[in-house]
C-alpha cells in the first residue's frame, strides 16, 4: 500500500521520535541500520522529511536528526506519508489503473473506497508519540 520509501520514512520517524524523547540525536547510519534500509536511500528520505519540517537536521560533531519533544505528539502519520508519497494513497486506483473514478470504476473501486477511508482515518489519527511509546514499552517493534 505504501511505497518502500514511505515505509522507511515512517520507521525512521518513529526511531527518531523514540530517541528524541530521550534527548538523543541519531545519525543516518544508525537510522539505516535500525530500519534495515540502504544508507543512501535513507539519507534521501530524511531530506524529504526535513524539507516537510517534520524532523530537524543538526550539523556538526554532535549533529544528527531529531524532533523537538513538544512536536512529537503533533506529527501525524498522514504528514509523513504526504511528505514522501504525496496524496496518491488517497486518490489512486486500487488496481493501479490510470482512469478510475465514479463514472469509470475498476472492479474493486467501491470496496477500495472503504479501505482508503479507514486508512486515511488511521493515518490522520495516529501520531508519532503514540508509536514511540509503544516501541519504548516493548508493545511493538521496528526490527525483529
Amino acid at each position: 500500500m505504501f511505497s518502500k520509501a514511505c515505509e522507511y520514512g515512517i520507521k525512521a520517524s518513529i526511531f527518531i521520535a523514540v530517541n528524541s524523547r530521550e534527548g538523543r540525536r541519531v545519525n543516518p547510519k544508525e537510522i539505516a541500520e535500525e530500519i534495515d534500509s540502504p544508507q543512501a536511500f535513507t539519507a534521501k528520505i530524511l531530506q524529504d522529511l526535513v524539507r516537510a519540517n517534520l524532523i530537524n537536521s543538526v550539523k556538526g560533531a554532535y549533529g544528527g536528526f531529531e524532533i523537538n519533544k513538544n512536536e512529537i505528539s503533533k506529527i501525524k502519520l498522514s504528514q509523513i506519508v504526504r511528505a514522501i508519497d504525496g496524496d496518491r494513497i488517497y486518490n489512486g486506483c486500487g488496481l493501479g489503473l490510470h482512469t478510475c473514478d465514479e463514472t469509470h470504476p475498476c472492479p474493486v473501486h467501491d470496496k477500495f473506497k472503504l479501505v482508503r477511508k479507514e486508512l486515511k482515518d488511521l493515518l490522520e489519527n495516529t501520531n508519532l508519540e503514540q508509536l514511540a511509546l509503544n516501541i519504548k514499552s516493548g508493545a511493538s517493534f521496528l526490527k525483529i
